[in-house]
């Protein structure tokens, strides 16, 4: 058993590759869109919580261990998805974050993701400060001011923003930190897992439709991973499971209605183009079903991780081959996941900009 699954990684990591490859040349000319804006959680936070009050933040060894430019606040050992999808759209820089970037920078895009932030406001509360979607859509709005400055007028902006592309990554930390932890929210003694689903694509489709409001016209949005299969949520217990169901089957329901909002954007929106990208699709199978099998290497994070927060402690040596692991921490994937999902992600992305 272990034999074989040492051959799976290495097949699927080859395979990752080959299309990351193949489609990285046809980004190597000019960026298929001139900007892109990514919002979100910790999966694609690239440095915006260094700054704030949090648990929340990984702006220290060993995250991006295999990173040439250090710590940067991401929450993996090198790139993330939207680091890959940059890459790929043509850009020769990654995305900056909303926290630091310069002037000159905005014009391209921003990253406003958080690490902790959800739809919901209050979830993360208890890890500290953070950046909810509503905030992250009230960053956006300064810089599309910024950006009507730098071209002289908000026309070319409007016209500037609607050629750009616009990558969700949110909704994780709504289950993980908060319907799920009783002991600080009392989101799921109010909701059923299908009241709370619509709760939370209700205060999703608002915030899309801000997004639409401030000019945007291509729209990617991601829905959520099989959160019942990362080690935080295995370490409680899955009943034989290969992992929590009723966590995944909660997830389904937010998935089934997320896909039901896009539809309904796309109808009422005619001259935006909005895409639902199953995030339970683009996950390697093979790595995921062997999670609880008994394989170690797989089933266990790649670091040390603190029992209090799920995330690495500071300066303790890693795994050392990280591509031999699914997860990072105890809730976050490596650089192999972030590649996998973000070419795959790409490639419905050329459904809108090509």
């Amino acid at each position: 058993m272990a034999l074989a699954v040492m051959n799976i990684i290495p097949i699927i990591f080859m395979f990752s590759l080959i299309i990351f490859t193949n489609l990285q040349t046809l980004a190597l000319c000019a960026p298929q869109v001139p900007c892109f804006f990514v919002f979100g959680d910790s999966l694609v936070d690239n440095g915006n919580n260094n700054q704030l009050k949090t648990e929340a933040k990984v702006n220290y060894l060993p995250y991006v261990k295999d990173f040439p430019q250090g710590p940067t606040g991401r929450f993996t050992n090198g790139r993330n998805a939207a680091d890959f999808i940059a890459e790929l759209l043509g850009f020769d820089t990654f995305i900056p974050p909303f926290a630091t970037a310069q002037e000159n920078d905005i014009i391209k895009g921003l990253n406003y993701a958080s690490g902790s932030a959800g739809i919901r406001d209050e979830t993360g509360e208890q890890l500290g400060d953070r950046i909810s979607l509503d905030r992250q859509l009230v960053n956006h709005n300064h810089t599309i001011s910024r950006i009507a400055r730098l071209l002289g007028n908000g026309t070319s902006a409007e016209e500037h923003l609607g050629k750009c592309l616009y990558y969700f990554v949110v909704g994780s930390n709504d289950y993980i930190n908060n319907y799920y932890m009783p002991e600080y929210y009392p989101t799921s003694s109010k909701y059923t897992p299908e009241e709370y689903a619509t709760v939370l694509i209700q205060q999703y489709s608002q915030q899309l439709r801000t997004l639409y409001n401030f000019g945007a016209r291509k729209v990617s949005i991601s829905g959520l991973g099989p959160l019942g299969c990362i080690p935080e949520e295995l370490a409680r217990g899955t009943n034989g499971s290969a992992c929590v169901d009723v966590i995944n089957d909660a997830v389904q329901l937010f998935n089934d209605k997320l896909e039901l909002l896009v539809n309904d954007l796309n109808r009422n929106f005619t001259d935006a183009k909005f895409i639902y990208i199953d995030a339970l699709d683009l996950k390697p199978e093979e790595l995921f079903s062997l999670v609880r099998s008994g394989i170690s290497i797989l089933s266990k994070p790649c670091c040390k991780v603190s029992n209090s927060t799920g995330q690495c402690v500071s300066g303790l040596p890693t795994c050392p081959v990280r591509d031999l692991h699914v997860f990072f921490d105890n809730f976050h994937p490596t650089e192999l996941i972030h590649k996998a999902v973000g070419t795959a992600a790409y490639t419905e992305f050329l459904k809108v900009i090509l």
